[in-house]
């Protein structure tokens, strides 16, 4: 019995000193998060900097912004966009399927009024509604 005792005593000791010695493997895993969590932790500073950069230049330049949309916005309206052949056959085979203007417009994110012109357009080529 006692050298049972004395067995196992001995035994726990070489596992202690074995486990001072042994490398843990989880050290590393722990080392890749500590490092990807600092990484992110950088790239949110940068981002949130760069944000309130482009937050300032929106404020001081707010009112030639505001009128270059409107000139743009203005420009697009007097232009006539070309829409393709194909746009215009997708939307000749909508209104054959019995779509409304306003859902043709919709579904190809065209103006109702383009979808009209090309309607109109259709027609005069000699197509008919079937």
């Amino acid at each position: 019995m006692e050298y049972v005792m004395i067995g196992l005593l001995a035994f726990s000791l070489i596992l202690f000193i074995l486990s001072a010695f042994l490398k843990d493997p989880y050290k590393s895993i722990r080392e890749e998060i500590d490092q990807l969590s600092m990484q992110q932790i950088q790239e949110m500073y940068l981002i949130k900097k760069k944000l309130s950069v482009l937050e300032e230049e929106l404020l001081v330049s707010e009112e030639p912004f505001q009128k270059s949309v409107s000139t743009y916005r203005s420009s697009l309206s007097t232009e006539k966009k070309e829409v393709h052949e194909i746009i215009k056959n997708q939307v000749w085979s909508l209104v054959q399927q019995g779509l409304t203007v306003e859902q043709i417009a919709r579904q190809s994110s065209l103006s109702t009024n383009e979808v009209e012109s090309i309607l109109s357009e259709m027609i005069e080529r000699g197509h008919t509604y079937e």
